[in-house]
């Protein structure tokens, strides 16, 4: 019986060897349109204050507030986009809209709806102010949201479109970033055909590549598509090679178990330095992972099992945190939360297990405090990708004889949306 010449390595060590071996790559600089999801290598600092100007919260009259209400003539009109040619001086007003910088002189603003347009006299335009205001009122003041030399963002911050809103607003039309990691997919295995293929017998359909890719470009990496590898070294070799060319992480699945086919361990061994090939974990301890030096920089090599959940599973616990390194987040980790159990989970007693699960708020948990109530997928079977379907968390269950019983707190991985 064969026996694999590698220790089986805990997850939490195997996580640490895994991130570091990862570095940040290079930052680069990048038009702000194309920087969603990206993170900034730099701070990003406001060239000028914001608003650059006194402006008008509302739209409504420029006033002296000293003035009180009353009858007055307009002396003018204030609009967005341009700085008014006049100035407004006690017993005068001034229409403004609603940005418009406020007209010298004017030290607040009456909102429209507090006053009354009056017939014109003598050719004049003239309103009547019914409200009381003191100087400041609906006038945002110069440099009150973002002032000139702040910093708006730090290194690190990942830029979603409030972020994008931002870095326009300060004038960043470019910014430093890391640029998105790329990753580089290989199916292995004689039996496998594409999606769009009719299946001869003995064949099944690849999910591993466009299952692995959506989460590639979920995680706003950029996929390298290698194909289907077939059990043949030479092939495999070629794949591989391409990949460690091309892309920042190389990912495989299959071939690496312990049968006289499973290429990717031997053929990783010869290109680079594996750091471990097993994990104790369920499912998914055929796990490996590799590193190899091309241009002075480390490919980051990962050979997942074939089984469609185990590739998934180990692809969230390994691959998920290196590319998020990569990328230049400052926590490449998973978020981790605590569930309540919605029935009793049986446990393993040689591995640990992470266990697909549907975790949903609950109110009435924790005595109306509410809480994350988990509920099991079914079936955990490796092969059954049926059990990562409406999965948004695992859950890490503890190697143990017997149960977990319903209403047990357990943490989770959190990999999906929350429901």
């Amino acid at each position: 019986m064969s026996e694999s010449s590698y220790a089986m390595v805990a997850v939490d060590e195997a996580q640490t060897i895994v991130l570091g071996q990862t570095q940040p790559l290079t930052p680069q600089a990048v038009k702000l349109a194309d920087a969603l999801g990206m993170v900034l290598a730099e701070p990003v600092v406001a060239r000028d204050p914001l608003p650059p100007f006194p402006a008008s919260v509302k739209d409504g009259y420029a006033v002296v507030a000293a003035d009180g209400p009353g009858e007055y003539r307009v002396v003018g009109e204030a609009t967005a986009g341009r700085v008014a040619a006049f100035t407004v001086t006690p017993g005068a007003v001034a229409y403004i809209t609603t940005g418009a910088p406020v007209p010298a002189g004017a030290d607040a603003v009456v909102m429209v709806e507090e006053t009354e347009r009056l017939p014109d006299m003598d050719g004049e335009a003239r309103v009547r102010i019914r409200q009381q205001v003191r100087p400041g009122d609906d006038i945002r003041p110069l440099g009150v949201d973002v002032a000139a030399g702040e910093t708006v963002l730090e290194a690190g911050a990942q830029l979603g479109p409030a972020e994008i809103g931002l870095l326009a607003t300060v004038g960043a039309a470019e910014v430093r970033v890391h640029p998105r990691p790329r990753a580089a997919l290989l199916s292995t295995g004689d039996e496998l055909v594409e999606a769009d293929e009719p299946l001869a017998p003995g064949q099944i359909r690849d999910s591993n590549r466009p299952t692995l890719a959506a989460a590639v470009t979920a995680l706003g990496g950029v996929v390298v598509d290698l194909g289907i590898g077939r059990d043949v070294k030479a092939d495999l070799e070629e794949r591989i090679h391409r990949g460690l060319a091309t892309a920042d992480v190389l990912v495989t699945t299959g071939g690496v178990s312990m049968g006289d086919l499973d290429l990717i361990k031997p053929l990783l061994e010869e290109r680079g330095k594996v750091h471990f090939g097993r994990i104790r974990m369920k499912p998914g301890k055929p796990l490996t992972f590799a590193t190899v030096e091309v241009d002075g920089r480390n490919r980051l090599l990962f050979g997942l099992p074939g089984n469609p959940v185990s590739g998934l599973v180990t692809f969230y616990l390994f691959v998920a945190p290196a590319l998020r390194k990569l990328a230049g987040h400052r926590d490449p980790h998973l978020p981790r939360i605590q569930a309540v159990l919605a029935q009793p989970l049986r446990l393993d007693a040689y591995r640990p297990e992470y266990h697909r699960a549907t975790l949903v708020w609950d109110a009435n948990l924790h005595g109306g405090k509410g809480g994350y109530l988990a509920r099991s997928t079914g079936s955990q079977a490796s092969s059954r990708l049926l059990s990562m379907r409406t999965a948004n968390a695992l859950l890490e269950l503890p190697q143990a004889e017997g149960e977990l019983p319903a209403g047990a707190v357990v943490s989770a991985l959190w990999i999906g949306e929350m429901l």
